[in-house]
């Protein structure tokens, strides 16, 4: 299994900011004597973490943490009083990467099953130390050029001396969409990795895999593929280093999940007033907008399935009856193709020949609207009888 972990802002406008956690300041303007003139936005923050197959199906949430701040971290200010290094992880807003690592794994229960993928925010070595300590297994991009060997050495002039070991062939879009072809050089070797300065007492030194892809030439209209990993696992092939970029390429379903969150369900268009309700909110959506991703990609690994798996006895009832073909009730969906069809239908969705398959969005809209038909069908048989 792998185990996605992100962290997402949820941002409110109230006229008690406090009542909810400050967020950040947004710029608005300058007055006439030059000086900034800003907003100030209350909101959330949440960290969870997804579960997913290697195929990606999302199996649910195995770690989530919420929290608000009191006052904005003044990260800039602090470094001219302090080395940050020198703050005990466990003080800082980091620490988070840290507890859901640790909450996924003790909820899974087998640490030697499961991959932590995480994105270049999570590059802190006491996460590394924190996932070996555990016994779990990790696959993180990098942003910290750490030393390597005897500290002579930094990871990236080790890297720069390792020959290519294979070529990968991917298509990329840029932001018009438009298709091209992006050919990676892939480099990978098993490298000693020293923990920084401040903290080689409490931390010890780690063997792990390096692994970079780095685009050849340069691309029109987009940025080149620069993807820079380490994990504990072991790369001593070709066919592992594709399995592992395969893996990190599954990040991006946790970013599909906060957006079904946020674009779906509106966890931001909520009016309650207090960071403890909008928290129980959210947390409820959160398990709505799993069921959407989940029925989603069902649909296109297994679309032949029983639909029972994904809808009730009822659901499957109305939607033959709220969609109509040709002015005439469909019959009850024997698929999972076929109920997520007339589902998205509720939604939206045209269902012309050349369409693609229906989205995550279209059918939170279309499920939406199922739940209020269930609602009114329920009432009348409570009024009328069945």
């Amino acid at each position: 299994m792998l185990v996605l972990h992100d962290t997402t802002e949820f941002s409110y406008k109230r006229e008690k900011a406090a009542s909810i956690g400050l967020l950040k300041k947004s710029y608005l303007w300058r007055d006439k004597k030059g000086r900034p003139r800003n907003h100030t936005l209350c909101g959330l923050l949440m960290h969870s973490g997804l579960v997913v197959t290697t195929s990606g199906i999302p199996l649910g949430l195995a770690a989530i943490k919420f929290w608000t701040r009191k006052k904005f971290k003044g990260t800039n200010a602090l470094k001219k009083k302090i080395n940050p290094t020198r703050v005990p992880i466990e003080q800082k807003e980091s620490y988070r990467w840290i507890e859901g690592l640790r909450d996924a794994t003790k909820l899974l229960g087998t640490p030697e099953a499961i991959v932590h993928v995480c994105d270049r925010e999570s590059d802190i070595y006491e996460l590394f130390a924190a996932a070996q300590k555990i016994g779990t297994h990790f696959l993180f991009r990098t942003c910290v050029d750490r030393l390597t060997g005897n500290q002579r050495y930094r990871v990236s002039e080790v890297m720069e001396e390792v020959r290519v070991k294979g070529l990968h062939r991917i298509e990329m879009r840029d932001k018009k969409g438009n298709a091209s072809q992006a050919v990676l050089e892939l480099r990978y070797r098993r490298l000693h990795i020293l923990p920084p300065a401040g903290k080689k007492m409490r931390y010890p030194e780690l063997d792990l895999t390096v692994l970079h892809a780095q685009e050849r030439g340069k691309p029109q209209g987009r940025d080149a593929v620069n993807w820079k990993l380490i994990t504990d696992l072991p790369v001593t092939s070709r066919q592992q280093a594709l399995e592992k970029l395969h893996w990190y390429a599954m990040r991006w379903k946790i970013e599909t999940f906060h957006k079904i969150l946020k674009s779906g369900a509106r966890a931001e268009e909520a009016k309650l007033r207090t960071a403890p309700r909008l928290v129980n909110l959210i947390a409820v959506l959160c398990i709505l907008s799993w069921r959407i991703f989940w029925m989603t990609m069902m649909n296109r690994i297994e679309p032949e399935a029983d639909p029972r798996i994904a809808m009730t006895e009822d659901e499957i009832q109305l939607l033959g009856h709220a969609v109509k073909c040709k002015g005439r009730p469909n019959p009850p969906p024997e698929t999972l193709h076929d109920a997520l069809r007339l589902l998205a239908k509720l939604g939206g969705y045209l269902a012309r020949a050349h369409d693609p398959p229906p989205g995550n969005l279209i059918l939170w809209r279309g499920l939406a609207r199922l739940s209020d038909i269930q609602i009114g069908f329920l009432i009348a048989q409570k009024i009328v009888g069945k």
